[in-house]
């Protein structure tokens, strides 16, 4: 027989028994649906709490502490070492912060702002990093600083309180004074000025506030001019000075760098980096490798909800054995008519492993169309409910249930296999059916 014929003959058949047919269906379309659909969670969860973490910036950075050396000072980092760590493949870029080492006092339009610190950065690496800013934009000029973005709330004020806008002062010129002591204690002091052209994001834990005021490398140069030392820290007055109080580094002394972070330029590659620095004796730390971690509970509650799917499928299959079954007793006539005439039994066989796949390819599609309507369902109406009974809200990009296209497809090779080894045994039972009795069963 050909294959068109017993597709027309598989056809003709399921035609017959279109109710019995229907509800097979259905139950295989049901598990199915229920396999997507549980697996969909765990996709969604990790796509909404692990991947959006991934792209950000606290997962691409690796913390560099300082260096494997024999003293103090070689351990620390250094204008070749940031050279170095640049130079790595796979490096976006490498930022650092170094608070500038006196108290400056900070106004803005003739009103004294509560600055907690004057911190220098590389406004061109933070722009690869991904500085986030709550207003305004990143410094393009040298006379252009950033704040944070509690600088305007009263040092009195509650850590949870809500501070005053501090993007109002975007535009508004800035004066940081700053002072020096000469040899014998007398204090210069002078003033620079700049334009607040940005304020940094809101600090996501509630006890902690940004209230800093960000210069770049230019301004830096500026201040340590006045001041002759690196980050502009000021000299002790040498009447009455302690003997173990040391001198601040000068301009020519080697430069040293804190909080200095490695961004990659993706997640894939931190690994590899924070591996190739720390052979160079780095001492190096990054939340990817805690991400691992996380990454495999997703994993086990994936497989879990998937097992748990699959034995829907499986008690769909019990519907498919039973109406295959079925198929084979009804047709025994036909079955006998077609060995009559010379049908090869690997033919009957393949007729009716040929419906039970039609059967489950059906319903794994119309299931995989019925998950992919819940997953759209749940994602719109579980916030909605959330908020409503929680008084909490969901982030507008949180999506609880996920389906990628592979899930799909993999329900649905699910599906197929299910059906194909739940026809099985009818189809080899349509095999072993004898002519004679076939033939003469309804004379």
């Amino acid at each position: 027989m050909k294959f068109t014929d017993q597709f027309r003959f598989v056809r003709q058949n399921m035609k017959k028994n279109k109710t019995r047919l229907f509800m097979t269906v259905l139950a295989t379309a049901m598990g199915c649906s229920f396999l997507i659909v549980l697996a969909s969670v765990g996709f969604g969860l990790q796509k909404s709490i692990v991947d959006k973490v991934v792209g950000d910036r606290m997962v691409t950075a690796i913390d560099i502490y300082g260096i494997e050396a024999s003293n103090r000072i070689d351990q620390q980092i250094g204008d070749k070492n940031i050279d170095y760590l640049r130079s790595v493949e796979h490096v976006k870029t490498v930022t650092y912060r170094n608070y500038i080492q006196q108290s400056i006092q900070v106004t803005v339009d003739g009103t004294e702002a509560s600055a907690s610190a004057t911190i220098n950065v590389d406004f061109n690496a933070e722009q690869k990093a991904g500085f986030s800013l709550s207003a305004g934009r990143l410094p393009a000029a040298s006379n252009e600083v950033v704040i944070g973005y509690n600088i305007r709330q009263s040092p009195d004020a509650k850590p949870s309180d809500e501070p005053p806008a501090a993007k109002a002062w975007i535009g508004k010129s800035i004066k940081l004074q700053g002072s020096q002591f000469d040899k014998d204690g007398k204090e210069t002091k002078k003033t620079f000025e700049a334009t607040i052209v940005g304020v940094t994001e809101k600090p996501t834990r509630e006890w902690k506030t940004d209230s800093a005021v960000y210069i770049g490398n230019e301004l830096l140069k500026e201040i340590e001019a006045f001041t002759a030392t690196q980050w502009g820290a000021q000299r002790i007055p040498s009447k009455g000075k302690d003997a173990s109080v040391e001198e601040p580094p000068g301009l020519q002394d080697p430069r040293n760098y804190n909080q200095v972070q490695v961004i990659a330029d993706g997640v894939n590659h931190v690994k590899g980096i924070a591996e190739e620095i720390r052979k160079q004796g780095y001492y190096s730390h990054s939340i990817a490798d805690e991400l691992k971690q996380v990454n495999l509970v997703f994993l086990i509650m994936k497989i879990g909800l998937g097992f748990i799917g699959t034995i829907a499928v499986l008690i769909a299959s019990i519907g498919i054995f039973n109406t295959m079954t079925m198929a084979v007793t009804e047709r025994a006539q036909d079955i006998g008519i077609m060995k009559a005439i010379g049908a090869h039994p690997s033919s009957i066989r393949r007729i009716f492993l040929l419906e039970s796949s039609m059967i489950g390819l059906l319903g794994a599609c119309i299931g995989t169309i019925v998950a992919y309507i819940v997953s759209a369902a749940v994602n719109l109406g579980l916030p909605i409910v959330i908020q409503s009974f929680m008084n909490e809200k969901v982030p507008e990009d949180f999506r609880f249930s996920w389906i990628p296209p592979y899930l799909a497809l993999t329900a649905c090779a699910i599906s197929l296999i299910v059906a194909l080894l739940s026809g099985s045994r009818p189809a080899k039972k349509a095999t072993r059916v004898d002519v004679l009795r076939a033939l003469r069963r309804d004379v």
